[in-house]
């Protein structure tokens, strides 16, 4: 098993300051301690979530920063009071990478929540060594924070639903939302997006999924399975569909108005919101009240929602839509995401890519 004690470097893609560009940096990974996975990155999912941290968008960021958290790796270590994970396993880890497990949300089993959480990258653990993600060789993760893949779904496909999946499963699964028969929604399709329409078909729902241009029709409907497809500006599909849905999962990452969408929902139907967006967004009062509606938001999954949601998606054999990449072309991948410019997730093969150049 080697040496637990032994520190080691990796070196992975970083971003220095906030233009965003990942350039190859080498680094020290932090001790493997007795609760903690050694593991070996076989690739990693890009998320908008990423652009916003490694361009400042949050006035958060710290750089040298490492970003990737939709992580699919082999274990190559284990600590001595591992009791989930052996060598050779594959494994996930996803958003978050430490919490505090003494407040009510640790206790819930909600540690997504926990005002002590330590995200993947950008963050620092409680020894103070700073995080950092998956565009690298190599992590030192709590067994806590890591999942099985399930055999038979390859790494590539599995790596987007550690944040695409979850992000649209967890409330779902907490509103109450997957008996069959529901009528949804999915603003927006993108990363999140697709999964969303996939994840809600695979209950039973009825999904709409609603966009700002008619260009994505064929693919929501042919390819995804979409029942529905309505573009945001015809005011007289709009209005058709008003009063409609029973809630509208909305994966839009920029400023929008929420109005149009509102109209929408049934009496208690639910506008969830799981985009990042770093400016207000705005709605009249009335729009809520006159339908009992609610707005709320929701940031990826626990660790056991995690580990429901891989078991759902091997049950339904739903995989994300991916464009592979090598780490070389990373910067490029961001600059056409940033353009909504893939279907529907770049997924980054690590493993088979040179690191160091």
């Amino acid at each position: 098993m080697g040496s637990l004690d032994a520190e080691r470097t990796t070196t992975g893609w970083a971003a220095r300051d906030p233009s965003g560009v990942l350039t190859p940096y080498t680094y020290t990974l932090r001790n493997t301690g007795p609760e903690d996975v050694f593991i070996k990155v076989i690739c990693c999912g890009i998320c908008h979530t990423d652009i916003h941290q490694i361009k400042n968008d949050l006035g958060m960021s710290k750089y040298p920063m490492v970003p990737g958290h939709e992580v699919v790796g082999e274990v190559v270590e284990v600590g001595s009071a591992v009791t989930k994970f052996r060598v050779g396993d594959r494994v996930g880890v996803g958003a978050i990478v430490g919490c505090c497990r003494s407040c009510r949300p640790c206790k819930s089993d909600i540690e997504q929540y926990c005002k002590k959480v330590v995200w993947s990258y950008n963050d620092v653990y409680s020894d103070g060594k700073p995080t950092q993600g998956g565009f690298a060789g190599a992590m030192v993760v709590d067994q806590k924070f890591v999942v099985k893949i399930p055999e038979g779904m390859a790494s590539e496909q599995a790596a987007p639903l550690l944040c695409a999946a979850i992000t649209v499963y967890s409330p779902l699964n907490h509103f109450g939302l997957k008996e069959s028969g529901l009528r949804g929604a999915i603003l927006g399709l993108g990363g999140v997006g697709h999964m969303g329409v996939k994840v809600a078909k695979a209950m039973g729902h009825h999904i709409t999924v609603i966009s700002s241009s008619d260009k994505k029709r064929e693919e929501a409907l042919g390819h995804l399975g979409a029942d529905e497809y309505l573009v945001s500006s015809d005011m007289t599909r709009m209005q058709e569909a008003a009063d409609s849905l029973d809630y509208i999962i909305d994966t839009v990452p920029v400023f929008h108005p929420l109005e149009p969408y509102l109209s929408l929902l049934k009496v208690d139907g639910k506008l969830i919101l799981t985009g990042v967006i770093n400016t207000p967004l705005q709605f009249i009062t009335p729009m809520v009240m006159l339908g009992r509606k609610t707005i709320t938001g929701t940031f990826v999954g626990s660790m056991k929602e995690t580990e429901e949601m891989l078991e759902f998606c091997k049950e339904k054999d739903l995989t994300s839509m991916i464009e592979l990449v090598k780490m070389d072309y990373i910067n490029t991948a961001f600059e056409r995401l940033e353009k909504n410019d893939v279907r529907y997730r770049f997924v980054v093969d690590v493993a088979g890519s040179k690191l160091d150049q």
